[in-house]
């Protein structure tokens, strides 16, 4: 998938992780690239219910026949929702990974930390 490729609607942090931003609540996954790096994904650790994190923080796990990869969470937040389908389907992860493939919500607690994520052009200047 190339930069123009990438929805328009995402934020990235320099980890592979996206969001998108729903109100007060963001929907959190890993960007195709890092799925296309990591191949064959064969299970997401979700995290609980309730997880207060800081941006930064280790929040989920996906493995796949590769290694085992922490996914950050993007913004400080409390985990309001995880997608069970990928605990059931990894490999949504690598075939919809802006859709189907989501991990989890947050509900944000700092929403003046987005401006510190990038934009798909700089994310996909990183990734060039």
């Amino acid at each position: 998938m190339s930069a123009s490729e990438i929805p328009s609607d995402l934020f990235f942090n320099p980890t592979h992780e996206w969001i998108r931003v729903e109100g007060d609540t963001v929907t959190c996954g890993i960007s195709d690239h890092a799925q296309a790096e990591l191949t064959d994904v064969v299970f997401v650790e979700l995290p609980a219910l309730g997880k207060t994190v800081d941006a930064g923080d280790p929040t989920a796990v996906v493995e796949s026949v590769k290694a085992a990869s922490d996914i950050y969470a993007p913004l400080s937040g409390e985990v309001v929702e995880v997608n069970p389908a990928v605990e059931s389907e990894p490999s949504l992860v690598n075939t919809d990974p802006y859709g189907a493939g989501w991990i989890f919500k947050l509900k944000i607690t700092k929403p003046d930390q987005l401006p510190g994520l990038m934009t798909p052009e700089a994310y996909g200047e990183m990734i060039g």
